[in-house]
């Protein structure tokens, strides 16, 4: 699997796509992991969280897959709003707004599972925020499967962050409305049940996953939940706008 991270990696940095056919698939969900973890080698850059996605029956349907997945989201593809990213059209670039959460405190790799109480212990804060997805493998995202996309960053090309708040505590994220404009024109709406029937349930996934794989979640690291809106196309020169209501907007100029 490491000459398909290095190809994944280096068309992640070109702009290029590999053909499917034309590389060795990941057979399992540890071999899929492990391409992603490769690829982070390979970029020498820190990871700042993670993301989560396919948490939504729509999204599992256009993907192909069944259960969520979670990706790494390194450093430099992090960004806070107002940002201005470069977008290569060949990776069929498309926006979600989605919750995202920031730990203070570790929730290390132990034996048991995770409940939701000491989840919801380890946040510090929420944001609104914007993923940008899209994939290094031709022909789209649609039916990639769970392993092509594992094994892809989980289809991450960047993520934004917008305020984060403290007092989240006082949102009902599962009825939270979000509303992702693109040019000026209103594009997909949705609430935090969304995902996975609400952010937190994204968070406790995550947490009991990433205990398994061993690793854990560590303070300061930045979750963010999956799609609230949908997954609507962008392309370079686009303005996009995530508004979480009382909770701000993010914002993105396409380059």
């Amino acid at each position: 699997m490491t000459d398909l991270a290095t190809q994944l990696w280096q068309a992640r940095c070109s702009g290029g796509v590999i053909h499917p056919d034309d590389v060795a698939h990941p057979k399992t969900s540890h071999e899929a992991y492990a391409v992603q973890r490769a690829i982070a080698a390979l970029s020498g850059a820190p990871s700042r969280g993670f993301k989560v996605g396919s948490t939504s029956i729509e999204a599992q349907r256009l993907l192909g897959t069944t259960e969520p997945g979670s990706g790494l989201l390194l450093a430099p593809f992090v960004y806070e709003s107002p940002a201005r990213i470069p977008i290569e059209p060949a990776h069929s670039p498309a926006v979600e707004g989605e919750f995202a959460f920031r730990l203070s405190r570790d929730l290390p790799h132990r034996a048991t599972p995770y409940a939701m109480d000491e989840v919801a212990d380890a946040v510090a804060a929420v944001a609104g925020s914007i993923e940008v997805v899209g994939t290094r493998f031709a022909g789209g995202l649609a039916g990639k499967g769970r392993l092509l996309l594992t094994a892809d960053c989980s289809a991450n090309i960047a993520f934004v962050a917008g305020a984060w708040r403290d007092d989240w505590r006082r949102l009902d994220q599962k009825t939270h409305r979000v509303t992702m404009t693109i040019n000026g024109a209103v594009r997909g709406t949705g609430t935090g049940e969304r995902a996975l029937g609400g952010p937190m349930n994204v968070l406790l996934w995550l947490a009991n996953q990433q205990s398994r794989e061993g690793r854990g979640l560590k303070s300061g690291e930045i979750v963010a939940t999956g799609t609230c809106t949908g997954l609507d196309p962008v392309r370079p020169g686009d303005r996009v706008r995530a508004d979480f209501g009382d909770l701000g907007a993010v914002e993105i100029v396409f380059e």
